[in-house]
């Protein structure tokens, strides 16, 4: 990849490894939605997201074998570059995970897709939401946590909102989620929100810790079990080696990866290789083959 700074836009070049829907549709967030206001850009057709993410707004479009992100290059640097994991080579990673046919096929098929280092409590709190749910009802119900408790952000004209922060939300009780319609879900997010903000549960110390242990501080949260908090050090503390365990997941070992499977097969990535199964199962792909 080629930085570049374009008036008014970051150019990364030869983004082969940085599929924005494949990136923004896995399932691993929740705030970004396609943007179809400019879909032809010097003669090309251009795919677009805008979203929200450590408290910026931006819009990213793909034209050219190049994806662009709105924004100032000391932006770039400070946010969007690592917030897109930009200088991890993924194509050696997809090298290492390329072991049989099937994960030849998940590989190939997730080609693209970026781990994201999101914000560590809005990951938390994010897949706090997202037990039992499916991915269209967490963006609807994510959307709405921010648009009454977050702050407002003024971009491209319009008016976005920040993540709520953890002390926003401690100060709450578990009704005034009740516009959410998030269920039994809100005394869980309000219980986290609490903990974080006390200190008692300090997220930037658990991505320091042994990947058990900061699991284990995880779960002693009410409502956060083992699969919480595998997408909690995946997408927030950015763990590698986590291997969520949902529903796909675990008909990808049941059917294509057989009963002696370990995720250790796959150190120190088992989490990317989770994502591109996950991204495989989920769109049929793997049925397909």
């Amino acid at each position: 990849m080629v930085i570049l700074d374009r008036a008014g836009e970051v150019e990364i070049t030869d983004a082969a490894d940085f599929d924005l829907v494949k990136t923004f549709e896995c399932g691993q967030c929740f705030r970004w939605d396609a943007d179809t206001s400019d879909a032809q850009v010097g003669g090309c057709t251009a795919i677009a997201y805008a979203g929200v993410a450590h408290g910026r707004a931006a819009r990213l479009r793909s034209a050219g074998g190049s994806v662009f992100i709105s924004c100032t290059m000391e932006e770039f640097e400070s946010v969007w570059r690592p917030y897109f994991d930009l200088d991890r080579d993924y194509a050696d990673i997809r090298r290492r995970l390329n072991i049989d046919d099937f994960m030849r096929g998940a590989v190939e098929f997730g080609r693209g897709i970026r781990i994201l280092r999101q914000d560590k409590w809005e990951a938390l709190c994010s897949f706090i939401v997202s037990q039992n749910n499916n991915i269209p009802r967490i963006k609807k119900i994510v959307a709405a946590l921010c648009r009454h408790f977050g702050d407002e952000l003024e971009f491209g004209g319009g008016i976005y909102h920040k993540f709520p922060s953890a002390e926003r939300l401690a100060s709450l009780e578990a009704d005034e989620l009740s516009p959410l319609r998030c269920g039994y879900r809100a005394e869980y997010v309000i219980g986290a929100a609490r903990a974080v903000d006390s200190g008692a549960l300090d997220l930037d110390a658990l991505s320091r810790m042994d990947p058990a242990d900061a699991r284990s501080a995880l779960t002693r949260l009410r409502g956060v079990g083992d699969k919480v908090a595998s997408c909690a050090m995946l997408y927030g503390l950015h763990m590698l080696d986590s291997f969520p365990l949902d529903v796909w997941m675990k008909r990808a070992v049941a059917e294509r990866l057989g009963p002696a499977f370990d995720p250790a097969v796959f150190h120190p990535y088992a989490g990317v290789a989770q994502q591109y199964i996950f991204h495989y199962m989920r769109s049929g792909a793997a049925a397909r083959e």
